[in-house]
């Protein structure tokens, strides 16, 4: 990558009044409570009874996309800056994405695998993404000997952890009440809210980069390909640990969903916190904003070609079976 593309990238200017940063707070609150009304505690039992994919799911989630998103950072370390690489890190730090679910159920994954998982990672990430990013990050900083002024990687643990408890937390106990005794109207909110996940979180993107399109288009062939790479890393993970380990099909399909799907929605409310991320160390952090708000779309696009993918295949067995 060029030095004035990444100029462009990371001097992307993303200003956010409390207006529009309270406006994304409800709607990362809106999309977990959706992703909520899918989860009931007896799901939290099959972690214990059927341990092989559900482990094998949290091991890719939590630890293997970090690390290897780590070791890509560093591979291509002279293509792109720190900013975009710390954005990567962060991204790969999140939990699962909140459509997870609905695109597993699309390829005729294992939906209740598919559901376990969200709701470990989710409640799990108060606590592993501020560690995940704290650690790999620090790493990158310290291995990309990178010559150049930048901001000391301090992110305040308290301050995610708040974060998280309110934006993910509250909302997930409620939508799991929810489910657990007005099961009537859970079914009916489910399918609408996966939908209106979707089209909230476009609209979270394309309201961030309104008053930067000019820069955000010069450089938008650069941020699909490093992105593009980076999911097709974080979907080959799934993928080949659940091969590797030779778990049912079905298993497979939904720990690379899991595993390809993040929930860069809290990425991007983390980078807009003033608490977490002060505006003016960070001042020029375009390249992890622009990064974590296309994985956002980007997933979507992939998830659901996947899913169709695997659902025409399927049919296909079927009827040469018929």
């Amino acid at each position: 990558m060029s030095p004035e593309v990444i100029a462009h990238l990371d001097a992307i200017k993303v200003n956010m009044n409390e207006a529009g940063m309270n406006a994304i707070n409800i709607v990362l609150a809106f999309v977990m409570f959706g992703v909520a009304l899918g989860i009931k505690p007896r799901t939290f039992i099959d972690i214990i009874k059927k341990p092989k994919s559900v482990i094998l799911g949290i091991i890719c989630q939590l630890i293997l996309l970090p690390a290897l998103t780590f070791l890509l950072t560093i591979t291509f370390k002279n293509w792109i800056s720190p900013m975009i690489a710390l954005g990567m890190i962060l991204v790969a730090s999140c939990p699962g994405g909140n459509i997870s679910n609905f695109i597993t159920s699309l390829s005729r994954g294992n939906t209740e695998l598919s559901v376990s998982l969200t709701a470990f990672n989710t409640a799990a990430c108060i606590f592993t993404t501020p560690l995940n990013f704290s650690i790999w990050g620090k790493l990158y900083l310290n291995f990309a000997e990178k010559r150049m002024l930048l901001p000391e990687l301090e992110i305040p643990f308290w301050e995610i952890f708040k974060t998280t408890v309110i934006l993910l937390g509250i909302p997930l106990v409620l939508g799991i009440l929810c489910s657990q005794y007005l099961p009537k109207v859970a079914a009916k909110l489910k399918k609408p809210m996966q939908y209106l996940s979707v089209a909230f979180f476009i609209l979270m993107v394309v309201l961030t980069f309104g008053n930067n399109i000019d820069a955000f288009m010069k450089c938008i062939k650069y941020i699909f390909l490093i992105v593009l790479v980076h999911n097709l890393l974080a979907l080959g993970i799934g993928f080949s640990t659940g091969t590797l380990f030779k778990v049912p099909y079905k298993d497979r399909r939904t720990i690379t969903i899991e595993t390809g799907i993040q929930n860069s929605g809290l990425g991007l409310v983390l980078l807009f916190n003033p608490a977490i991320f002060d505006p003016v160390l960070w001042a020029n952090n375009g390249g992890m904003v622009v990064i974590t708000a296309w994985w956002g779309v980007w997933h979507i696009i992939s998830g659901l070609t996947l899913a169709y993918t695997w659902r025409l295949k399927g049919r296909k067995e079927a009827d040469e079976l018929d």
